[in-house]
């Protein structure tokens, strides 16, 4: 028996849940769909929010000749038969799931194909494509970011999917629990109602009751106001950042509880470099090295390195120095407050200072361009480590 979750697969775009960023009306694939011009592009984002049904949707739309394949599954053989048919055809999609895990050879083998416009690629995959897809294959395409499907989304969906199933009696608040113990993912949304509608009863009643006993989850995300799973993570962050160990390890307990490594490891990430920074600069690695020690042993042991690195970062000196200084410097790049490099510092130049040859390894020059030589993007924190790394840049910007 086909699963629901293929049935509801979108064979149009304005069947898709949610992503209306991008298949809205108007929008940049809904345009290029209209238009009937499709252009290769990147699809990244959580698993179950639209990747693969947005894909089927355009392929579906535009009527052209398409394959779907895994970058993992199919081999550099299953490569040369679509790029075969492409010749044949004059133009092929090629959907590729998986695209981070594809290997130099099969990149190789797409890249001119891709180029020429004989393969038009649409990449899926839940990795960050600036980090995990090939600088060659990014610069020939455009990706497109998936956002986090609200309980709103899932509920719509979820009501479509009860007109494939005969006689299924189930209430909102049920279907906004399923909603709720889903967190986002929309294919886990289905197949839990499908689950529950073949485990009801002859009237085919789908109750919390019966919900909870196939899916014990605790709804940690949501209190009795409804306040949603962004508001945890949020909470998680300022809690940290304001040094308060027990309500730290309170929502920790909460997204560990929920299962949902991966957004506690981007958060930890960012609460390392953005809070913690220069007053603890060695809280970096060791985050790391606790994520790290979290995927080698899993849940439920992973509790512990977790456990342990976010009570130092609560414990942890604060300093929001650094993340200041950079977002300052964005913000004049952004605004066309730059300037040219000094042409004592340029490639070409003859009268560049090699700090090496001088006394401690240091020699007053001016490296701003010079309509910002006094420009002041870095201002210390009061703790001992950029106590201890400011002499030299408080002489630098002396002069002396």
């Amino acid at each position: 028996m086909e699963l629901l979750s293929n049935t509801l697969r979108p064979e149009t775009l304005s069947d898709v849940i949610g992503q209306s960023h991008l298949v809205g009306q108007g929008k940049v694939l809904f345009n290029m769909v209209k238009n009937r011009k499709i252009f290769s592009f990147i699809l990244y984002g959580k698993p179950g929010i639209g990747k693969t049904s947005i894909a089927n949707a355009i392929v579906h739309e535009l009527k052209l000749p398409y394959r779907f394949l895994n970058a993992t599954i199919n081999n550099k053989k299953d490569f040369d038969i679509v790029i075969e048919e492409a010749k044949m055809n004059g133009e092929m999609i090629v959907v590729l799931d998986e695209i981070h895990r594809m290997n130099k050879d099969k990149q190789d083998l797409l890249l001119p194909y891709i180029e020429s416009g004989l393969l038009i690629l649409i990449g899926l995959t839940t990795s960050n494509p600036y980090h995990k897809i090939n600088p060659a294959i990014r610069s020939r395409v455009q990706i497109f970011e998936l956002k986090e499907l609200t309980r709103e989304d899932l509920v719509v969906g979820l009501k479509r999917a009860l007109k494939h199933m005969n006689g299924i009696q189930i209430d909102e608040e049920t279907l906004n629990y399923i909603a709720t113990l889903s967190s986002g993912d929309f294919r886990s949304a289905l197949n839990l109602l499908e689950v529950c509608y073949s485990s009801s009863d002859e009237n085919k009643l789908v109750t919390i009751d019966l919900v909870k006993a196939i899916n014990s989850k605790p709804v940690f995300f949501h209190d009795k106001n409804e306040d949603g799973h962004y508001d945890v993570l949020s909470a998680f962050q300022k809690s940290i950042r304001g040094s308060d160990v027990d309500a730290s390890m309170h929502y920790l307990g909460r997204l560990l509880e929920a299962g949902d490594l991966d957004s506690i490891y981007r958060r930890m990430s960012v609460i390392a470099y953005e809070d913690i920074g220069l007053a603890n600069p060695s809280i970096g690695p060791k985050v790391m090295a606790a994520i790290h020690a979290s995927e080698l042993i899993g849940l439920p042991e992973a509790v512990i390195p977790l456990g342990v690195v976010v009570t130092e970062m609560a414990l942890s000196p604060k300093s929001n120095s650094a993340y200041l200084a950079i977002h300052t410097a964005l913000n004049d790049i952004r605004s066309g407050t730059t300037g040219n490099v000094p042409n004592h510092i340029k490639t070409s130049s003859t009268t560049y200072k090699y700090p090496h040859d001088y006394k401690n390894d240091w020699v007053y020059q001016v490296y701003l361009p010079e309509n910002l030589k006094n420009r002041k993007y870095y201002h210390k924190k009061m703790n001992k480590y950029e106590e201890n790394i400011n002499k030299l840049y408080n002489e630098m910007k002396g002069g002396k």
